[in-house]
């Protein structure tokens, strides 16, 4: 099922210091129930929209973090350097698309729907995911060509 959400968003971070466009096309929605995701959202999972990295503008300046990824990519954090908040990060794997957090637009994403949960095999049970939604224990399978 191809995803029809077109995105025209601001959020800024705790401090507003740092301000975030989304605009254009959704490419995914889903849940990671990766370790580093846990420690980022405090939670379980966090809840991930996929864009194209030209889909996203950011005013205000950004700290980063680099670190390897259980896939053998390089994933880059960016926050903001007063308050923390993180407003996106991308991955190695991925260079031509940035990963937001659904969080970051509280208030205003009604429009969020996961469509799976990756990194399954971290996922703790206590913490509640749709028992519809498709669980992968890595990334899913890509479709062949």
């Amino acid at each position: 099922m191809k995803n029809t959400i077109q995105l025209d968003q601001t959020a800024a971070c705790d401090c507003g210091a740092v301000t975030l466009s989304a605009r254009g096309q959704v490419v995914s929605m889903f849940q990671c129930g990766c370790k580093n995701c846990q420690k980022v959202s405090g939670s379980g999972h966090s809840s991930v929209v996929l864009m194209p990295a030209d889909a996203i503008s950011v005013v205000g300046a950004t700290k980063t973090f680099v670190r390897p990824a259980d896939s053998g990519a390089t994933f880059t954090r960016h926050f903001c350097p007063e308050c923390g908040t993180t407003l996106f990060a991308h991955s190695s794997r991925a260079p031509a698309f940035r990963i937001l957090l659904a969080g970051l637009f509280a208030g205003a994403n009604d429009w969020y729907r996961p469509n799976q949960l990756i990194f399954s095999r971290h996922h703790p049970v206590w913490d509640l995911i749709e028992a519809a939604l498709p669980r992968y224990e890595t990334y899913r399978p890509e479709k062949p060509a």
